[in-house]
């Protein structure tokens, strides 16, 4: 039991909020000793685990041809594109990307987004626009990150429980064959995503809510900040 001290330097790490990357590397290496490995084998055992999980570094090729598409005017491209549709506002407009990315994902096809990918160059500059729009005025840098937090969340949630509506994403199959070889069911995957799509529908009516609820509050603490600033309020602020 003495080697779950790694779980420990883990805890302790994330509770001073330490480097992630240090905090799992030292972890590794507690772990490893404590359970008898020589600093070779802790090593080689850090080079296996890089070699076997290479698909986490495909961020590195991703992220310049994001940087290239930014450099040539993607998220001033997506902006104006939002600025067209005068009713569509940032709730709405997340609201209805969370859809499309809950339905995307229950047909296996969690590659189209993410935050790399969809969020950082389009999604969120185009909510930001939609806000900006809405409120009547620029958007503080506080609530512009608060914008940028729910664009990220409204992903995150749609492919999380999207996904285990396809009955081939991993967590399926790991749930089902965990299950069936420990404990001698007979389960299979489609009865598994069956049961998730009434989750996805609750987790799609209360982010939805949220996002929806995101506007009033954009709209209010706007008319605060306009107050403490005594600057004019937005356009619609006072109703």
């Amino acid at each position: 039991m003495i080697v779950l001290l790694g779980v420990v330097v883990v805890i302790l790490g994330f509770v001073t909020r330490r480097n992630p990357v240090l905090v799992v590397g030292v972890a590794g290496i507690v772990t490893g000793l404590l359970g008898k490995m020589n600093p070779l084998e802790v090593l080689a055992a850090f080079g296996r685990s890089f070699a076997d999980s290479r698909s986490v570094t495909v961020y590195a090729i991703v992220l310049p041809v994001i940087g290239l598409l930014e450099r040539y005017g993607l998220r001033e491209q997506a902006r104006r594109l939002i600025g067209r549709l005068g009713k569509l506002s940032a709730g709405r407009f997340l609201t209805v990307y969370l859809l499309v990315r809950q339905v995307t994902a229950a047909f296996g096809l969690n590659s189209i987004g993410g935050p790399a990918q969809t969020v950082r160059p389009l999604v969120a500059p185009m909510a930001e626009a939609a806000a900006e729009r809405s409120t009547g005025a620029r958007l503080p840098d506080k609530l512009r990150e608060k914008v940028r937090s729910y664009s990220a969340s409204a992903d995150t949630v749609g492919v999380f429980f999207g996904e285990d509506c396809f009955i081939a994403i991993g967590s399926i199959l790991l749930i089902t064959g965990f299950v069936n070889s420990t404990y001698h069911q007979d389960i299979e995957p489609t009865q598994l995503a069956l049961w998730a799509i009434p989750l996805a529908v609750c987790a799609f009516l209360i982010h939805g809510a949220r996002l929806l609820l995101m506007d009033k509050q954009l709209e209010r603490e706007m008319a605060q900040a306009a107050a403490e600033h005594d600057l004019p309020l937005p356009e619609g602020a006072d109703k």
